[in-house]
C-alpha cells in the first residue's frame, strides 16, 4: 500500500522495505489471486507449499480455525518444476516446512487484485 490509514479492516500495519504494509479485509482478500513462479525446482524434500484444499472459500480464519480447517481436510504438498506458476487465492491456508535437503526454493510471489481500495488507501504500485 501507498500510504498508512486508519481504515476499518486493515492491519496490523507494518513497514517492509519502507513500504507499509497492512492485513487486508475478507472483501478485499477474496478479490484477489497470486501468482508464484517457481526459478527452482522445488520438491517435497526441499520445503514445497503446503496447502489446505479449499479453505480459501471459509474466509480469514483464526489460528484454532486453521487448524481445524487443516485436520477436516488435510494438506496437499504443492511440488513444482522450475518455471511452473502456481495460481493461489491469498486466503488458501498455505505454508513451506523446512527444506529437508539443501537447495535454493526462490519464487518469485506475484498479487494482484480487482479494484481499488477504500478510504483513500492506494495499492504501493499506484503511488
Amino acid at each position: 500500500m501507498a500510504g498508512r490509514a486508519d481504515v476499518a479492516g486493515f492491519g496490523p500495519w507494518s513497514v517492509k522495505d519502507s513500504i507499509p504494509h497492512a492485513l487486508a479485509p475478507t472483501e478485499v482478500l477474496e478479490r484477489m489471486v497470486a501468482l508464484r513462479l517457481h526459478l527452482d525446482d522445488c520438491g517435497p524434500a526441499n520445503g514445497a507449499l503446503r496447502v489446505v484444499p479449499g479453505s480459501h472459500r471459509l474466509g480469514r480464519l483464526d489460528a484454532a480455525g486453521a487448524v481445524a480447517a487443516a485436520k477436516a481436510s488435510g494438506n496437499v504438498a504443492c511440488a513444482a518444476a522450475a518455471g511452473d506458476v502456481l495460481l493461489m487465492r491469498p486466503l488458501l491456508l498455505h505454508a513451506s516446512p523446512p527444506a529437508e535437503a539443501p537447495g535454493h526454493r526462490r519464487v518469485l510471489h506475484l498479487d494482484y487484485a480487482a479494484g481499488g481500495l477504500p478510504g483513500g488507501l492506494r495499492w504501493h504500485a499506484d503511488a
